[in-house]
């Protein structure tokens, strides 16, 4: 992770940053590696009421959620954690972990990575939502999804949890 531009300072709006379809959830890029030196990653999902990942982990990247609006059960190495607007859930790396966003409203988050490389793989995977910024859960590949995630350090270990 060397740096090869300097950082600088810059303020990124509601609305701005890149924007990306991922596993049916609008994801907006915020930070990225080439703005915070590698170290970093921020971006801010909107996941539809009742989504889910598929249990996962990350084997380089600590994975963190500040939520904005709406709950979510997190699970993570065995545990759960109930979160809502205002608190902050760490998923540390190596770890197995998933959530399911809860069915009255949208989950919206800052999630933040560190190191950096997230958005790279929400790239492969997803598509650029552009204007479309309306839900659009759209058919989730699973095996190029696997192949993604593996490229970027990811293991898929199981299907989404229910609720």
């Amino acid at each position: 992770m060397s740096e090869t531009v300097p950082v600088r300072p810059y303020v990124r709006g509601d609305g701005e940053g890149e924007a990306l379809w991922f596993l049916g959830s609008l994801v907006t890029v915020k930070a990225a590696g080439a703005q915070t030196g590698g170290r970093l990653t921020v971006v801010e999902f909107v996941n539809p009421p009742g989504f889910a990942p598929p249990l996962h982990r990350h084997l380089e990247e600590d994975e963190m959620f500040y939520v904005l609006s709406g709950t979510a059960e997190f699970r993570c190495d065995g545990e759960a954690f109930k979160a809502g607007p205002g608190d902050f859930v760490l998923l540390p790396a190596r770890l197995a972990h998933t959530f399911i966003v809860g069915t009255g409203e949208p989950l919206r988050t800052l999630q933040i990575t560190t190191p950096s490389g997230f958005e790279h793989f929400a790239r492969e995977a997803g598509e650029p939502a552009g204007e479309r910024r309306l839900p659009d859960p759209g058919p989730v590949d699973p095996i190029a999804l696997g192949h993604a995630a593996a490229r970027h350090a990811i293991e898929l270990l199981g299907p989404p949890p229910s609720a």
